[in-house]
């Protein structure tokens, strides 16, 4: 069996700096609070529980003299504003291109657009952009996008972990309703090249597996993106969701993970596979 493990799965950098943060800021004061878990990974936040992150709903919530913890996703305006009011102990691990994201509606804002954001509705990072600014319309699919009324000017971003292929069909219909449109492109690069890598292990191997949380809304577009070219594509959380059944008579598997998947896990899963792969009397080799 030939397995292929996609290039960029896994811990994208933004999600990667904030757990090592995280991590960082546990160690040295003890304990750190979020609000909310701090990526969509059950594993990594159970982890992190062990060392002393803790998670609250609210800021009144986290005690005197601990600091709070901004998620990767980003963290809503009036959220930072009461925290900054407090002088509570701010840990920022807002991903960076989130935060630019966050930069880029607010000066189309200044500039005189109505605020269009693609993206999952109640998603942490859509509400984050949303709340940048006055009012935003957020629009999740085609359909949605087909409901609008006619618009003079409208200034559009992304989620980040958004599929090319969703922003490109809702760009085309919003291009119908808006007279003045100004579209940025803020799918994060990692995002673009985890979803080019998926479909090509879709396209070349036999069967795929996807690594990651259900919750997570990157892992579960790389599992559409590769279940809509290759019907033996499965997600799995971990190496313990695994059926043998799935690779009688397959020769090559892909794999790849979300962006909130540990390295720990993916080789976790690898290793299993391997198993697998022996147990039918087959030579494993890595491609």
């Amino acid at each position: 069996m030939k397995i292929t493990i996609a290039r960029d799965a896994g811990y994208c950098f933004g999600v990667r700096n904030a757990v090592d943060i995280a991590y960082k800021t546990a160690r040295e004061h003890g304990e750190v609070y979020m609000l909310g878990h701090i990526v969509h990974n059950e594993k990594v936040v159970d982890d992190l529980a062990e060392v002393g992150a803790r998670i609250v709903n609210e800021l009144t919530a986290v005690p005197e003299g601990k600091p709070v913890l901004f998620r990767a996703h980003g963290t809503t305006k009036s959220i930072w504003e009461d925290a900054r009011a407090t002088g509570i102990n701010i840990v920022d691990a807002t991903c960076p291109l989130v935060r630019d994201i966050h930069h880029e509606v607010s000066n189309l804002q200044d500039k005189g657009y109505k605020i269009i954001i693609i993206g999952d509705h109640g998603h942490d990072e859509v509400v984050g952009i949303a709340s940048q600014v006055k009012e935003a319309t957020v629009i999740a699919t085609p359909d949605e996008a087909n409901l609008l009324s006619k618009i003079k000017r409208a200034g559009v971003v992304s989620q980040s972990t958004q599929s090319i292929e969703n922003v490109q069909a809702i760009i085309n219909v919003l291009m119908t309703k808006v007279h003045d449109l100004r579209f940025i492109n803020t799918i994060c690069f990692p995002t673009k090249r985890n979803q080019e890598q998926i479909v090509e292990l879709a396209d070349s191997c036999d069967m795929v597996i996807i690594i990651g949380s259900f919750t997570s809304a990157n892992s579960k577009r790389l599992t559409q993106l590769a279940r809509s070219r290759n019907d033996r594509s499965y997600q799995v959380t971990a190496a313990e969701d695994l059926d043998p059944k799935w690779f009688v008579n397959i020769k090559t598997v892909g794999i790849s993970a979300g962006a909130s998947t540990p390295d720990t896990v993916i080789k976790a899963v690898t290793h299993v596979i391997e198993k697998i792969a022996k147990q039918q009397n087959q030579d494993v080799s890595y491609g």
